[in-house]
């Protein structure tokens, strides 16, 4: 008799049949307990990370989570970052329409235009127009917007302020008599910072306010980074040096709204000259704006700031209200930044809110 090589001799076909089902249940069995034990596994594994980051912390639990979501294919959430390396909080103001210049209800031409520019309303954050928004650019004396921002939100209108050789000896645009040694009023500087774009104001007031300017510099860029402007860098709390520091059109756009939310920069900006107590001889210091919206006496114009260097060529903030209705526009190295501020916002208040302009006085050219 011949055997199948399949079968074992000795047994008969009935035994073997049974031995080769009960090992084939057998091998069934422990496949299904390896599957157990794997899933098993995987969820203590899953325990041990999660106690493991309450332990570690939420820098532990941050890396966890991004291996996780590696695994399972998720991207990790990242946190974003300014220019100078704070975390990255939200727009204090969104600006609607941002980055979409097609749809702009304000379609703007200029034969020279500037190489950024935007109109927005200051209280809702629609962007009329737009251009460039996102280019980051030198922006002069604009930086003292944050400069006097940082001022009145840290100390009060009638602080002493000492006035050091440092802050007397800035070039470029000065208040020019600030008394070496002695003391002056806050707010008395921060017209002078303010009207005539004071270089001498702006070192005397980060001095007073951080002990040092590169202490203010720093408390600048973490305002920066909690008002959510992505594009802005200070490197001084003047904007004489143009190093380092840079904005761009959407990122002050934000911070003249929040600047004009404080009704001491409010008041101060839309001031075309100022009698101020000052300790020189007289006893009195005369400022005076160099806005030209204001020079020229705009309808409803509210502020806001000049800027000027040879890197950021001229630089405007306007602003202007007309019944009811708060616009601000911005020209960054502009030909004639008051003519296009002005031309910006008469469209916007005729042709989105439909309001009639009242008589104005031509600019002059190239103002």
């Amino acid at each position: 008799m011949s055997y199948s090589p399949f079968l074992t001799p000795g047994k008969s076909r009935g035994r073997r049949v049974h031995d080769v089902r009960r090992r084939r249940r057998r091998r069934r069995m422990l496949a299904c307990l390896a599957i157990v034990l794997v899933a098993a596994a995987a969820l203590l594994g899953k325990m041990a990370l999660a106690s493991g980051s309450g332990k570690a912390g939420h820098h532990h639990a941050h890396g966890a989570h991004s291996a996780l979501a590696a695994r399972h294919g998720a991207p990790a959430r990242r946190v974003r970052l300014s220019q100078h390396g704070f975390p990255l909080a939200a727009p204090a103001l969104a600006l609607g329409g941002i980055s979409d210049p097609a749809r702009d209800p304000v379609q703007a031409y200029f034969a020279d235009p500037p190489v950024a520019g935007i109109l927005f309303n200051l209280t809702t954050g629609q962007v009329l127009w737009q251009r460039n928004a996102y280019v980051r650019l030198p922006i002069a004396s604009l930086t003292k917007m944050m400069t006097a921002l940082l001022t009145v939100q840290s100390a009060p209108a009638s602080a002493p302020v000492l006035i050091t050789k440092q802050a007397v000896d800035m070039p470029g645009s000065k208040v020019g008599v600030l008394p070496l040694g002695r003391h002056v009023p806050l707010e008395s500087l921060l017209y002078g910072l303010l009207l005539p774009s004071g270089n001498d104001a702006a070192v005397a007031l980060a001095q007073h306010v951080a002990g040092s300017v590169n202490n203010f510099v720093t408390l600048m860029n973490e305002k920066a980074a909690e008002l959510g402007l992505g594009c802005t860098r200070y490197s001084s709390p003047s904007g004489f040096f143009d190093q380092g520091n840079y904005s761009c059109v959407a990122d002050l756009a934000v911070l003249a709204h929040v600047d004009l939310e404080q009704p001491r920069i409010a008041s101060i900006v839309r001031t075309y000259s100022a009698v101020i107590p000052f300790p020189i001889p007289g006893g009195k210091l005369y400022l005076y704006n160099n806005n030209p919206l204001l020079i020229y006496k705009y309808p409803g114009v509210t502020g806001m700031k000049t800027g000027q260097t040879e890197a950021a060529g001229r630089c405007l903030v306007a602003t202007a209200e007309r019944h009811g209705v708060r616009l601000g526009a911005i020209v960054l190295h502009s030909e004639a930044p008051g003519t296009q501020a002005r031309e910006l916002l008469d469209q916007g208040f005729q042709d989105v809110y439909h309001q009639a302009l009242p008589p104005e006085a031509p600019f002059p050219p190239g103002a």
